[in-house]
């Protein structure tokens, strides 16, 4: 089932205010919880994310209905890259260098920051690219195969 593309536009501008919040307050706690968000989002689907879950129970009823779709993959993929961002940061808030946590944070917040505010997923990006790249490199080793 395709998701409303408002969803995780909005799971988007959630962890962006969350990932700006880490930053001021350098706190690995909530670092901690974006983590989870994180790998709740990329294991069972944005659906299944904690802003997932606020959007469709709290806000979603009080939007009109979708009229734009897309498929889950992109941002399922999405939310992975963010998990192993985040779980850099919290390796650097918690074991060091700090500025390791810092930077990987900040590299998850761009990327949020572009979703929630212009609607480029980075993640959703380069998940299309990978599967490009693995379709055009099937093609090649099927047509070598059959010369």
């Amino acid at each position: 089932m395709d998701l409303d593309i408002r969803g995780p536009r909005f799971g988007a501008a959630v962890t962006t205010v969350v990932l700006a919040a880490v930053l001021v307050t350098g706190s690995g706690v909530l670092l901690a919880w974006q983590t989870l968000a994180f790998a709740a989002g990329a294991v069972g689907g944005v659906r299944r994310s904690p802003y997932g879950w606020l959007f469709r129970t709290v806000v979603r009823p009080r939007l009109g209905p979708a009229v734009e779709f897309e498929s889950p993959a992109p941002p399922r993929f999405a939310q992975a890259v963010g998990l192993v961002f985040a779980a850099v940061g919290l390796v650097g808030f918690f074991a060091g260098p700090e500025w390791l946590g810092l930077a990987a944070t900040a590299c998850a917040l761009a990327a949020a920051f572009l979703n929630a505010a212009f609607g480029y997923c980075l993640g959703c990006e380069m998940y299309l690219v990978l599967r490009r790249t693995t379709a055009a490199v099937r093609r090649r080793d099927a047509d070598a195969t059959l010369t």
